[in-house]
C-alpha cells in the first residue's frame, strides 16, 4: 500500500479545474447571496446569527470525532468571549472552553500568522489535562510515535490510514505552514479544502487533528472573506454526512496527489442548501 504522502510528488497537489467549475460557481453564488443577506439584517442580528453558526460549528466539529459537547455550554462560552448579551448563560466545562478558545482564535484573529507555537496553543487548549480519554498524550508538541487509524477487533484490524513517520512531522509542518502563509494562486474555497486535507494527512498531533484541520479551513475562509463573523458551518454539513466525509478522506489517502475528488466533496458540503444560518 502506497499512501498519498509517500508519492514522489507529495505535497504538490493537482486537480481538474473543469470538474470543479460548476460546483465552485454554485458555492460562490450561495456564499455571495448569504453574505449579501447578512449585510441587510443589521448589526445585532448579524452577531446573533454568527453566535448561532459558531455554536453549531464548534459542536458539530467535535461530534465528528465522537466528542459530544453541550450546545448550551458552547453558546454560553462563545457569547461571553464575544461580549454578546444573552439570557441563557450556563456554567461551562473546561473542555468546552478549550474548543471554543481554539475556534475563536482561528476565526476572530484570522489575520494573524498560523505558526507552530500557535498550533501548540490550540492543541493545549483542546487537551488541558494532558489526557485524551484514558490515554496520556503529548500536549503542545508534535507527536513522537507512529500514527495510524484502525478499526475492527484485535487480530482483524483494518488500517484506514497511516500518517507520515514521526521523524518527518517537523519538516512536513514547516512546508505546510510556509504554503498556508504564502499568497495562493487558487480560489480561497479550494485553499480551505487543500489546507484541511494536507493538515489531517500529516496528522502532527497525538489527537485532535481533525478538529484543528477544520479550524484551519475556517481560518482560511475567514481570511478570504476578510471577516471574523461566520454565517455558515462546513463542520455541520460534514457531521451530517460523516460516513461520506471519512470515506472520502480514506479514499484520497490511498490515491495520488490529484485531489479533485476530495475538493469536489468539500464543495458539495459547502454548497449544501441548509448552510443558510438560523436568523433569529
Amino acid at each position: 500500500m502506497t499512501w498519498i504522502h509517500e508519492h514522489s510528488d507529495w505535497p504538490h497537489f493537482v486537480w481538474d479545474d473543469s470538474r470543479l467549475a460548476v460546483a465552485l460557481a454554485d458555492t460562490r453564488h450561495k456564499q455571495g447571496r448569504l453574505l449579501g443577506r447578512m449585510e441587510s439584517i443589521g448589526f445585532d442580528l448579524q452577531r446573533e446569527a454568527s453566535l448561532v453558526t459558531l455554536t453549531e460549528d464548534v459542536a458539530k466539529s467535535s461530534a465528528i470525532e465522537g466528542q459530544i459537547l453541550s450546545p448550551d455550554e458552547v453558546r454560553s462560552s462563545i457569547a461571553k468571549r464575544l461580549g454578546i448579551q444573552t439570557a441563557d448563560i450556563v456554567p461551562v466545562s473546561r473542555n468546552v472552553e478549550g474548543v471554543v478558545e481554539m475556534m475563536l482564535d482561528a476565526t476572530q484573529r484570522h489575520q494573524l500568522p498560523l505558526a507552530e507555537e500557535r498550533l501548540f496553543g490550540w492543541h493545549a487548549a483542546l487537551f488541558p489535562t494532558g489526557w485524551s480519554g484514558m490515554h496520556k498524550i503529548a500536549v503542545g508538541s508534535w507527536r513522537s510515535d507512529h500514527m495510524e487509524v484502525v478499526s475492527g477487533p484485535e487480530g482483524k484490524e483494518k488500517v484506514h490510514f497511516e500518517a507520515p513517520q514521526a521523524g518527518k512531522v517537523d519538516r512536513e509542518m514547516n512546508a505546510f505552514l510556509s504554503w498556508f502563509e504564502a499568497e495562493q494562486d487558487c480560489d480561497s474555497v479550494l485553499t480551505a479544502g487543500i489546507a484541511h486535507f494536507w493538515f489531517v494527512t500529516i496528522h502532527p498531533f497525538d489527537d485532535g487533528n481533525g478538529r484543528i484541520a477544520r479550524a484551519i479551513a475556517d481560518m482560511a475562509l475567514a481570511r478570504a472573506e476578510g471577516s471574523k463573523d461566520r454565517f455558515y458551518s462546513m463542520s455541520a454539513q460534514f457531521e451530517n454526512d460523516r460516513k461520506d466525509y471519512y470515506a472520502n478522506l480514506e479514499k484520497q489517502q490511498r490515491g495520488s496527489v490529484d485531489i479533485t475528488a476530495w475538493l469536489a466533496g468539500s464543495l458539495d458540503a459547502w454548497a449544501a442548501p441548509w448552510i443558510e444560518p438560523k436568523i433569529p
